[in-house]
């Protein structure tokens, strides 16, 4: 079973450790989901990838200096997402014409 998976951070980018940090985080997101504002992803996994997830990204940021949350989302993306302006998201699960 998957589990939609809102994904939010904000690292501290005031020294270059910080901005190391920063990409390692959205790059760590990036093979999980789609960014969907500058420090949100939006993920479909399994519960075992999302072990996978946390661990990678709780080894990568500082907990004295930088956020991380998980929100575990109910249901099919449209019931939760209100999107207003500029929406990039690409649904991969659905059938795509190219």
């Amino acid at each position: 079973m998957r589990l939609n998976i809102l994904i939010t951070y904000d690292v501290s980018t005031t020294t270059p450790q910080g901005r190391k940090r920063l990409r390692q985080v959205a790059k760590a997101c990036e093979a999980y989901g789609q960014r969907v504002q500058k420090s949100v992803f939006e993920c479909r996994v399994t519960e075992t990838q999302l072990n996978v997830l946390k661990l990678k990204l709780l080894r990568i940021i500082n907990r004295q200096e930088d956020s991380l949350r998980f929100y575990r989302l109910p249901g099919d993306r449209d019931q939760w997402v209100e999107s207003h302006g500029r929406d990039t998201y690409v649904d991969f699960e659905e059938p795509m014409i190219l």
